[in-house]
Protein backbone atom coordinates (compact mmCIF):
# COMPACT_ATOMS: atom_id res chain seq x y z
CA UNK A 1 0.00 0.00 0.00
CA UNK A 2 1.30 3.42 -0.95
CA UNK A 3 1.33 5.66 2.11
CA UNK A 4 1.24 9.48 2.17
CA UNK A 5 4.53 11.29 2.79
CA UNK A 6 4.42 13.69 5.73
CA UNK A 7 5.44 17.21 4.71
CA UNK A 8 7.56 19.73 6.60
CA UNK A 9 5.59 21.13 9.52
CA UNK A 10 4.26 17.77 10.70
CA UNK A 11 5.34 17.32 14.37
CA UNK A 12 6.38 13.67 13.86
CA UNK A 13 9.24 14.87 11.63
CA UNK A 14 10.80 16.64 14.63
CA UNK A 15 10.44 13.83 17.19
CA UNK A 16 13.22 11.45 18.14
CA UNK A 17 12.10 8.02 16.97
CA UNK A 18 12.15 4.99 19.28
CA UNK A 19 13.84 1.63 18.76
CA UNK A 20 11.43 -1.23 18.08
CA UNK A 21 11.44 -4.76 19.53
CA UNK A 22 12.15 -7.86 17.42
CA UNK A 23 8.46 -8.82 17.61
CA UNK A 24 7.16 -5.44 16.41
CA UNK A 25 3.67 -6.19 15.02
CA UNK A 26 3.29 -5.92 11.25
CA UNK A 27 6.96 -5.14 10.55
CA UNK A 28 7.10 -7.10 7.28
CA UNK A 29 3.99 -5.34 5.97
CA UNK A 30 5.34 -1.97 7.10
CA UNK A 31 8.62 -2.54 5.24
CA UNK A 32 6.76 -3.66 2.12
CA UNK A 33 4.57 -0.53 2.28
CA UNK A 34 7.61 1.69 2.82
CA UNK A 35 9.41 0.26 -0.22
CA UNK A 36 6.23 0.61 -2.31
CA UNK A 37 5.80 4.22 -1.14
CA UNK A 38 9.46 4.96 -1.84
CA UNK A 39 9.18 3.58 -5.36
CA UNK A 40 5.93 5.45 -6.09
CA UNK A 41 7.49 8.74 -4.95
CA UNK A 42 10.68 8.11 -6.96
CA UNK A 43 12.89 8.53 -3.89
CA UNK A 44 15.97 6.61 -2.79
CA UNK A 45 15.38 6.65 0.96
CA UNK A 46 12.45 6.82 3.34
CA UNK A 47 12.39 6.96 7.14
CA UNK A 48 9.38 5.90 9.22
CA UNK A 49 8.71 9.44 10.56
CA UNK A 50 8.10 10.49 6.94
CA UNK A 51 5.05 8.20 6.95
CA UNK A 52 3.93 9.31 10.40
CA UNK A 53 5.57 6.63 12.55
CA UNK A 54 8.04 7.69 15.24
CA UNK A 55 10.05 4.44 15.11
CA UNK A 56 13.67 3.77 14.09
CA UNK A 57 13.04 2.18 10.70
CA UNK A 58 14.32 3.31 7.31
CA UNK A 59 14.48 1.84 3.82
CA UNK A 60 17.00 2.65 1.12
CA UNK A 61 16.80 1.65 -2.56
CA UNK A 62 19.80 2.72 -4.62
CA UNK A 63 19.16 0.39 -7.58
CA UNK A 64 17.82 3.36 -9.57
CA UNK A 65 21.36 4.81 -9.46
CA UNK A 66 23.02 1.63 -10.78
CA UNK A 67 23.77 3.19 -14.17
CA UNK A 68 25.99 5.83 -12.54
CA UNK A 69 26.95 3.73 -9.50
CA UNK A 70 27.23 0.05 -10.59
CA UNK A 71 28.05 -0.98 -7.02
CA UNK A 72 24.44 -0.19 -6.07
CA UNK A 73 22.85 -2.60 -8.55
CA UNK A 74 20.04 -4.40 -6.69
CA UNK A 75 20.78 -2.44 -3.47
CA UNK A 76 17.50 -2.44 -1.57
CA UNK A 77 17.71 -2.68 2.20
CA UNK A 78 15.75 -2.06 5.35
CA UNK A 79 17.48 -0.67 8.43
CA UNK A 80 15.87 -1.45 11.78
CA UNK A 81 16.99 0.47 14.88
CA UNK A 82 19.92 2.11 13.07
CA UNK A 83 22.34 4.31 14.96
CA UNK A 84 25.39 6.15 13.67
CA UNK A 85 27.95 5.42 16.39
CA UNK A 86 30.96 7.18 14.88
CA UNK A 87 31.69 9.82 12.25
CA UNK A 88 35.04 9.88 10.46
CA UNK A 89 35.47 13.61 9.89
CA UNK A 90 38.78 13.10 8.06
CA UNK A 91 37.03 13.77 4.76
CA UNK A 92 33.78 15.60 4.11
CA UNK A 93 31.93 16.26 0.89
CA UNK A 94 29.43 18.94 -0.07
CA UNK A 95 26.53 17.72 -2.24
CA UNK A 96 23.04 18.88 -3.07
CA UNK A 97 20.28 17.06 -1.19
CA UNK A 98 16.53 16.98 -1.51
CA UNK A 99 13.86 15.28 0.57
CA UNK A 100 10.42 13.81 -0.06
CA UNK A 101 9.18 15.75 2.99
CA UNK A 102 10.51 19.01 1.51
CA UNK A 103 9.27 18.94 -2.11
CA UNK A 104 10.91 21.54 -4.33
CA UNK A 105 13.74 22.34 -1.91
CA UNK A 106 17.34 21.37 -2.70
CA UNK A 107 20.39 22.65 -0.84
CA UNK A 108 24.09 21.81 -0.56
CA UNK A 109 24.93 19.89 2.60
CA UNK A 110 28.40 18.98 3.89
CA UNK A 111 28.66 15.53 5.46
CA UNK A 112 31.45 13.10 6.40
CA UNK A 113 32.13 10.54 3.66
CA UNK A 114 32.59 7.69 6.15
CA UNK A 115 30.47 6.61 9.14
CA UNK A 116 30.17 3.62 11.45
CA UNK A 117 26.62 2.32 11.73
CA UNK A 118 24.92 -0.29 13.89
CA UNK A 119 21.54 -1.65 12.81
CA UNK A 120 19.40 -4.73 12.37
CA UNK A 121 18.25 -6.02 9.01
CA UNK A 122 14.72 -7.21 8.19
CA UNK A 123 15.57 -10.59 9.76
CA UNK A 124 16.63 -8.73 12.95
CA UNK A 125 20.27 -9.76 12.45
CA UNK A 126 22.69 -7.27 14.04
CA UNK A 127 25.20 -5.36 11.86
CA UNK A 128 28.08 -3.06 12.80
CA UNK A 129 30.15 -1.69 9.95
CA UNK A 130 31.87 1.29 8.40
CA UNK A 131 29.98 2.72 5.42
CA UNK A 132 31.60 5.00 2.85
CA UNK A 133 30.71 7.17 -0.12
CA UNK A 134 27.25 7.94 -1.40
CA UNK A 135 25.56 5.29 0.77
CA UNK A 136 27.05 6.97 3.86
CA UNK A 137 25.43 10.25 2.76
CA UNK A 138 22.03 8.64 2.17
CA UNK A 139 22.20 6.87 5.53
CA UNK A 140 23.06 10.12 7.33
CA UNK A 141 20.14 11.87 5.61
CA UNK A 142 17.63 9.12 6.46
CA UNK A 143 18.91 8.49 9.98
CA UNK A 144 18.74 12.24 10.68
CA UNK A 145 14.96 11.83 10.27
CA UNK A 146 15.05 9.25 13.07
CA UNK A 147 16.66 11.86 15.33
CA UNK A 148 14.07 14.53 14.48
CA UNK A 149 16.41 16.37 12.11
CA UNK A 150 16.17 17.33 8.45
CA UNK A 151 18.82 18.31 5.93
CA UNK A 152 17.81 21.96 6.19
CA UNK A 153 19.11 21.87 9.78
CA UNK A 154 22.58 21.32 8.30
CA UNK A 155 22.70 24.35 6.02
CA UNK A 156 24.02 27.79 6.89
CA UNK A 157 21.75 30.28 8.70
CA UNK A 158 21.93 32.50 5.60
CA UNK A 159 20.72 29.71 3.28
CA UNK A 160 18.02 28.83 5.81
CA UNK A 161 16.85 32.45 5.82
CA UNK A 162 16.76 32.46 2.01
CA UNK A 163 14.43 29.43 1.89
CA UNK A 164 12.18 30.63 4.72
CA UNK A 165 9.41 31.53 2.25
CA UNK A 166 9.52 28.07 0.65
CA UNK A 167 9.31 26.41 4.07
CA UNK A 168 6.31 28.57 4.98
CA UNK A 169 4.65 27.64 1.67
CA UNK A 170 5.10 23.93 2.48
CA UNK A 171 3.46 24.39 5.86
CA UNK A 172 0.54 26.17 4.18
CA UNK A 173 0.12 23.42 1.59
CA UNK A 174 1.38 25.50 -1.31
CA UNK A 175 3.51 22.95 -3.16
CA UNK A 176 3.25 20.46 -5.98
CA UNK A 177 4.67 16.98 -6.19
CA UNK A 178 3.80 13.73 -7.91
CA UNK A 179 3.10 11.61 -4.81
CA UNK A 180 0.56 11.44 -1.98
CA UNK A 181 1.30 13.74 0.92
CA UNK A 182 -0.04 14.69 4.34
CA UNK A 183 0.46 18.19 5.70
Amino acid sequence: MILPIYIYGQPVLRQEAQDIPADYPGLDELLENMFETLSASEGIGLAAPQIGKSIRVAVIDLDVLAEDFPEYKDFRKAFINPHIVEYDDTETKNMEEGCLSLPGIHESVTRPTRIRVQWQDSEMQQHDEWIEGYLARVMQHEFDHLDGKMFIDRISPLRRQLIKGKLKALMQGRYQCGYRTKR
